[in-house]
C-alpha cells in the first residue's frame, strides 16, 4: 500500500512539473529574435505588425510586416480590422512601444499576441532577414568611416540613439551640454541607429541608448541603458 502511494505521488509530481513546463513554454508571448522568427515560420498566415513610425519602417522592417504606428490616432481603428482570434506578431525598435501596443491589443480581445523581445535591434543583431523601402539607398556610415571618426587625440563619446527612444531623449540635453563645456577635450558624436544599421550590426549595438567612449581608437568604456550626467562626467575626467 505504501509503495503504491509513493508511486502515485511521484506520478502526480511528474505530471504537475510537465504541465507547468508546458504552460511556461506555450504561454510565453515575449520571444527572443530567433524564437520570434521560428514562430512566424510556424504560422505563415499570421499578421506581423511593425508599430513604429512610417519613417522608421521605410529604413528597414521584417519581411511582410504591416506598418501600424502605435502612436497614431487611428491605431485602434487599424488593429480592429485584424482577426482577433488568430496569432499576431508585434515589434518596434527596442520593445517599449510594442509592449504597450500588445497590451492594448490583448485588452481589446486579441487572444494570441507575440512580442519581439528587444525589438528589431535584437533581430538585426541576430543577423535575421530584413527588407527596406525601395527609396532607401544608404544604410549609414561604413566601418572605415567610423574608425576615422574615433581616430582622434580627443576623447570621443559616441551616443547611439533613436528618435523614439525615451531614455535617449532624456540624455540628449546633457550630452549637448557636455559637448559645449568640454569642447577641445571631448568630441561628442550622436549616431541614429535607424540611419546607421550596418555599423550597429558590426559593433553589436542591440539596445538603446548606448554610450561608448574611445581614446585613440580604443574603446575604454561603454554603457547600455539610461545613465545620468554625473556618472558620464566621471568617465570623462
Amino acid at each position: 500500500m505504501k509503495s503504491h502511494l509513493i508511486f502515485i505521488l511521484t506520478g502526480l509530481i511528474l505530471f504537475s512539473n510537465s504541465c507547468s513546463n508546458g504552460q511556461s513554454s506555450s504561454g510565453n508571448k515575449n520571444l527572443s529574435a530567433m524564437e520570434f522568427s521560428d514562430k512566424i515560420k510556424q504560422t505563415p498566415s499570421a499578421k506581423v505588425i511593425d508599430v513604429r513610425t512610417p519613417e522608421e519602417f521605410e529604413k528597414g522592417h521584417l519581411p511582410n510586416a504591416l506598418n501600424i504606428d502605435c502612436n497614431n490616432n487611428d491605431f485602434q481603428i487599424q488593429i480592429s480590422k485584424i482577426d482577433k482570434s488568430k496569432p499576431v506578431f508585434v515589434y518596434c525598435l527596442s520593445g517599449g512601444r510594442s509592449s504597450s501596443a500588445a497590451s492594448k491589443m490583448r485588452s481589446d480581445g486579441f487572444t494570441e499576441v507575440y512580442e519581439l523581445n528587444g525589438g528589431i535591434m535584437k533581430w538585426r543583431a541576430a543577423g535575421l532577414p530584413e527588407t527596406t523601402s525601395s527609396r532607401v539607398v544608404s544604410s549609414g556610415m561604413t566601418v572605415q568611416q567610423f574608425q576615422e571618426l574615433i581616430n582622434s587625440d580627443q576623447l570621443v563619446l559616441v551616443d547611439f540613439y533613436a528618435d523614439w527612444c525615451g531614455p535617449c531623449k532624456k540624455m540628449k540635453p546633457y550630452l549637448e551640454e557636455i559637448a559645449i563645456a568640454m569642447n577641445g577635450k571631448v568630441k561628442v558624436v550622436r549616431i541614429n541607429a535607424d540611419d546607421h544599421q550596418e555599423i550597429c550590426k558590426v559593433l553589436k549595438i542591440d539596445a538603446l541608448p548606448v554610450l561608448q567612449l574611445y581614446k585613440k581608437k580604443n574603446l575604454i568604456w561603454s554603457n547600455s541603458g539610461y545613465i545620468n550626467k554625473e556618472n558620464v562626467l566621471k568617465q570623462l575626467q
